[in-house]
């Protein structure tokens, strides 16, 4: 009997799903904004356009695990959309009350053993966060993440600005990766690092006339941190794990995960200029906090010795002059740095804080993280790193009065290395201790997960400065990176504003500083950092401009609100940061040749303000001005230089 069934039916049922194609897609709140979804011959990918404009061209994702493979084979089951609408406050980022709106676009993957992987995807006005969610489906119920096949791929014409990462076990002490690498500006997209180990987060992308910058959030102990591996020929970076030599080759590169479990966030930030990317709060708005704050913490301004004086300065009578400083400034802290157990004493530095406390001033301390991934000498040392040692320590610390502590020398993202990070946070917490920590990770949305974290390094920090002369030469370059890239999703503590002219006690020998007193100024409003242990030496009260130590007395280090007004990555950079009614508006300029600006400040709309600037000869000075009523100002920025404006 002839069948009547029609023939083109049959054909297509006979046709594999690997060769079908499907895809869904979410859009910003305001349509501009696109992320598509779509599978091609069983492989998720996705792909970004912004008002039109491709972004990322398809885009691989997928994870492979020890037991289950994400990243072939796959359907996509369904998926569904649902808004968001959230608010928060957060004092210790770039804004104090965020509202953040963003549709939100979950995606059911099945390989083909029927196992499920959902992609979430939120997308903002000018943010995409993402992720990976292994929701519960019987066993196997605990997992080993071996790769993430999540990639970003950029057309053909984007230029890169990046950090290479580092090799591991090498560096001081072997304390590598330490986040501490320079920047590499206007790379071809398909550019190798320096290393071949490819990129640190973030990483900044110009994409024609539109900017992208990629970064993760959300990592904690439960997952390793990434980074991006070097681009193949077509320009796709790759998601990276660590490579297996750091953290003295203990821990696994991968991530172990429990089912049901999710990944950190992989974050994209676009626009059509540079103003999303400055004011992005995309770190912070996904990520939730993962405990109570044990007391009220509170955020200012330090002095420390170790910048200017170095390891010689770790005892008594030198940190009674430091903390005399900070007195003077009206500075809430002191940080006291590596060595203090051996030079000062236990016993001593009770006294010490006592001093201090007298003072109205904290006291910050400076601890080892390990006695076994890295030789790093300093002490304390094996204080941090295991549980008993670390909170019998923190007791001491509580019942003397202790404020906070800088811990450093980790070295590596490996999960293990997370694990200890969180551990840190969640047991100074309990003793109502603030962290800040160096030779580190970069942060990834800790502010709000952690209530009592207080800012990173990750960056090649006011250390160098002293270390090197070439930082010096590169020290205006790198500070118009900052607020784009590294500072853009994370706080940095950079330890800055020198006034010294010379990187030694006396001011008088060492590397030399090429930029000015107005840079210098502007460096304290441009770099955000809730606590911030300035650069600022004793002899400065005499050898300073008195408008210098009168402005260093009254900046703040918490911000309301931060606006973005004008500037190019490694060029010039102009920033307006608000702290109750007053707004300060921070400029530096690394170009050769001066920079004249007419910027937009209707806040200052015919309002008298304190202006503070450069002569062509490099000094510095200040002087009332008036804005006009249309609120715009004329301002130069000199070569090396920098301008402050102060008003309400």
């Amino acid at each position: 009997m002839k069948s009547t069934f029609p023939l083109f039916l049959y054909l297509l049922m006979c046709i594999p799903f690997l060769t079908q194609a499907q895809n869904t897609t979410v859009q910003s709140p305001d349509g501009r904004l696109q992320v598509e979804v779509l599978l091609q011959n069983g492989q998720p990918q996705y792909r970004v356009s912004y008002a039109g404009e491709s972004i990322l061209e398809n885009s691989p994702l997928g994870l492979k695990t020890n037991l289950i493979d994400f990243s072939s084979n796959l359907t996509l089951e369904g998926s569904k959309q649902s808004k968001i609408d959230q608010t928060y406050s957060q004092e210790k980022i770039k804004r104090s009350q965020v509202h953040y709106q963003a549709n939100e676009l979950e995606c059911t993957f099945v390989n083909k053993d029927k196992k499920v992987l959902q992609v979430v995807f939120r997308v903002s006005n000018n943010d995409i966060a993402f992720r990976y969610q292994l929701p519960e489906q019987g066993d196997p119920r605990a997992l080993v993440v071996e790769q993430e096949m999540t990639g970003f791929n950029f057309p053909q014409q984007a230029k890169g600005f990046l950090t290479p990462q580092s090799k591991s076990m090498v560096g001081f002490a072997r304390t590598k990766p330490s986040y501490e690498e320079g920047y590499q500006v206007e790379q071809d997209i398909a550019a190798k690092s320096a290393h071949g180990l490819g990129y640190t987060f973030p990483g900044l992308f110009r994409v024609g006339s539109h900017w992208a910058l990629i970064s993760e959030t959300g990592v904690r102990g439960l997952y390793c941190g990434s980074h991006l591996n070097d681009p193949t020929a077509d320009g796709t970076y790759t998601i990276a794990f660590p490579d297996i030599t750091e953290n003295n080759g203990f821990g696994s590169t991968g991530a172990a995960i429990g089912v049901p479990g999710t990944t950190p966030w992989r974050t994209i930030t676009v626009g059509k200029g540079l103003k999303p990317i400055v004011e992005t709060t995309i770190p912070y708005d996904v990520v939730e906090p993962l405990y109570e704050p044990s007391i009220k913490y509170a955020y200012g301004k330090g002095t420390w010795s170790w910048i200017m004086w170095q390891d010689q300065s770790m005892k008594y009578e030198d940190q009674v002059t430091y903390i005399d400083l900070a007195a003077q400034l009206g500075y809430q802290f002191i940080l006291i740095d590596a060595l203090w157990d051996k030079n000062i004493g236990y016993p001593r530095m009770e006294e010490l804080i006592r001093y201090a406390a007298s003072k109205n001033v904290g006291v910050f301390l400076w601890y080892n993280s390990n006695g076994t991934v890295n030789d790093a000498p300093q002490t304390p040392l094996n204080k941090m790193n295991t549980a008993i040692a670390r909170k019998k320590e923190m007791q001491w610390m509580k019942q003397n009065g202790v404020k906070g502590i800088k811990v450093d020398f980790f070295g590596g993202d490996k999960q293990e290395t997370m694990r200890l990070y969180e551990d840190i946070l969640s047991d100074a917490n309990d003793y109502g201790l603030m962290v800040v920590f160096h030779g580190a990770t970069l942060p990834r949305g800790w502010e709000r997960m952690f209530p009592n974290y207080v800012g990173s390094e990750a960056v090649l920090a006011s250390e160098n400065l002293m270390f090197s002369q070439h930082s010096n030469d590169r020290e205006a370059f790198s500070a118009t990176l900052h607020p784009f890239i590294r500072n853009a999703v994370g706080s940095m503590e950079f330890g800055g504003v020198v006034l010294n002219k010379r990187y030694n006690r006396t001011n008088n020998g060492g590397n030399y500083r090429k930029t000015t007193d107005a840079f210098q100024l502007a460096t304290s409003v441009l770099f955000q950092n809730p606590v911030q242990f300035f650069a600022l030496a004793p002899n400065n009260l005499q050898d300073a401009p008195a408008f210098a130590i009168d402005f260093m007395k009254q900046v703040p280090t918490t911000w309301d609100d931060t606006r973005f007004l004008d500037g190019y990555p490694g060029k010039y950079s102009v920033l307006a940061r608000q702290h109750g009614a007053n707004w300060y508006v921070a400029g530096v300029n690394a170009q050769a040749e001066p920079v004249n600006l007419k910027l937009s400040l209707p806040m200052f709309s015919g309002k008298e303000v304190i202006f503070y600037g450069d002569n062509q000869d490099g000094s510095s000075y200040t002087k009332k001005v008036k804005v006009a009523k249309n609120g715009e100002l004329k301002v130069t920025i000199q070569p090396q230089g920098g301008i402050v404006v102060v008003g309400k």
